[in-house]
């Protein structure tokens, strides 16, 4: 059975910045999309209630909140749907970590959306909840602790059980190692 390591501080603050990149252009692109059909639909009807609606900031705070909770959805969705589907999302892909139970099982959709509502809580308090994990003996962030899940580095990505999770053991392959079968060239000592 392959044992995996608890993922640091340093490799998971990473990973998060590639997934909120991701998010970032994802909202942008949605956010632009809006835009234009609204200044489009603004512009067809009367054009000097739109430029007073845009004045009154009863309105704009309220436009402010939509967006607000427009990108919380696409953030929940996001973390949702990807470790609930393989435990990776793409930043975690790439540096070749994955979420996992406590147990070393897969995560379920329930149990994604727990985790990213608490990202919520870990980032309420100057992010001291993800912060947190650089400090803890398992490397468990606030939002690990709340879910019950633990993120390991796992390098494989063909591997898809068995795993045993360790904070300092190193990570052993379930392939059976090769020897090194390079050929040797005699040597000539003329």
């Amino acid at each position: 059975m392959p044992v995996y390591k608890s993922a640091g501080f340093w490799r998971r603050f990473i990973a998060y910045l590639i997934d909120n990149t991701i998010i970032c252009i994802v909202f942008f692109v949605l956010f632009m999309i809006a835009m234009i059909a609204f200044f489009i639909g603004a512009a067809t009807g009367e054009e000097s209630a739109w430029i007073a609606d845009l004045a009154n900031p009863t309105k704009i705070s309220s436009v402010m909140i939509f967006i607000w909770l427009f990108l919380l959805v696409i953030t929940l969705g996001y973390f949702t749907y990807f470790h609930g589907t393989t435990g990776r999302t793409p930043g975690k892909m790439l540096l070749g970590l994955q979420v996992v139970n406590e147990d070393g099982t897969p995560v379920t959709f329930g149990i994604a959306f727990l985790r990213s509502v608490g990202y919520l809580v870990s980032g309420a308090i100057f992010y001291l909840g993800f912060i947190w994990a650089g400090f803890d003996k398992k490397k468990q962030s606030w939002h690990d602790k709340i879910a019950g899940t633990v993120v390991i580095i796992r390098e494989d990505q063909n591997q898809t059980g068995g795993i045993s999770i360790s904070e300092s053991t190193p990570v052993s392959s379930a392939a059976p190692q090769q020897k090194d079968e390079t050929p040797q060239v005699p040597q000539n000592n003329n």
